[in-house]
């Protein structure tokens, strides 16, 4: 059984404020709210949501309200493909990540093994 989200748990997880408001501008519909809970679910967790279902319905709720766009709306959106894709790079680009490269993981295997 999921875990009950109380109301402070809600409101400081879940809600979008500053930067990440304006991240939002442009984007519409099922977009839109598939956006702001991928950017809170990455804030929280360091990581995406590997489906929908990683996200707790009442965060869906709550943020969907939010953002003023019907919570089943995220049924409209694409899990996989070029969407979700730029979806992550804009996120990881506003907290300042990017995508391991070859060179990154050579440069951390030279590190181990120096260590080792």
């Amino acid at each position: 059984m999921a875990r009950v989200l109380d109301e402070d748990e809600l409101v400081g997880n879940w809600t979008l404020v500053g930067d990440e408001l304006a991240l939002l501008s442009n984007r519409r519909g099922p977009t839109k709210l598939a956006f702001a809970l991928l950017l809170r679910f990455y804030a929280l967790n360091g990581r995406f949501p590997k489906g929908r279902y990683e996200l707790p319905d009442q965060a869906v709720g709550y943020v969907a309200r939010l953002v003023r766009i019907p919570a089943e709306d995220l049924a409209l959106y694409e899990w996989d493909g070029r969407t979700i894709k730029d979806h992550r790079k804009d996120i990881r680009e506003f907290f300042g990540f990017r995508e391991c490269s070859v060179a990154d993981a050579d440069k951390a295997a030279d590190l181990l093994a120096a260590d080792v």
